[in-house]
């Protein structure tokens, strides 16, 4: 697949001062190329990839709250539109542990173009676009991943802002986010 470097800065808000989330993880999961997820069974029985372990990842914010994936442009899978899943949480330790899960999406424009190269271009059927998708009409506009070329792949930096214990907006998940 195409090349993409995620780039995630969690920042913890408290009062008006927003500082790095420090001991925050990171976890970023999708579909591949082709709209395969590693490590599960289809429910149509299309494939079986348990046991195999790829392009799921997750990491320790570092001391300025940034964590970095490098991972390819998502494929599609029939009822969703293209999208990458991620979860923030704190450790266990931290008091109370913490917990928000929630997905990107992309311009309709930059996957049609990204979709139009190998390997996307082999896969057949007919992909869902954002406006159809029933959790990107809930909030997804403002969870569209700003996008930029790098090379021969895309670049995309997301910042957030979490308040532990604050009521997500609806659609979500949850916890607070400040975009």
């Amino acid at each position: 697949g195409v090349p993409v470097r995620l780039v995630f800065d969690v920042l913890r808000i408290a009062g008006s001062a927003c500082t790095p989330f420090s001991g925050a993880v990171v976890d970023v999961w999708q579909c591949d190329a082709l709209g395969t997820y590693s490590d599960v069974q289809d429910i149509n029985e299309l494939f079986d990839t348990r046991g195999k372990k790829f392009l799921r990842g997750y990491q320790r914010v570092d001391t300025s709250g940034s964590a970095q994936f490098i991972t390819i442009y998502p494929g599609w899978y029939p009822g969703r539109a293209v999208h990458v899943h991620f979860k923030v949480r704190t450790a266990a330790s931290s008091s109370p542990a913490y917990e928000f899960t929630s997905q990107f999406y992309f311009d309709e424009r930059l996957t049609d173009r990204v979709h139009a190269r190998e390997p996307y271009s082999t896969h057949t059927g007919q992909r869902m676009r954002n406006d159809s998708d029933g959790i990107f009409r809930d909030g997804g506009s403002q969870l569209t991943l700003p996008v930029t070329e790098r090379g021969q792949g895309y670049a995309a930096s997301f910042t957030v802002g979490m308040r532990p214990g604050d009521p997500a907006p609806r659609g979500w998940g949850r916890g607070r986010w400040r975009l």
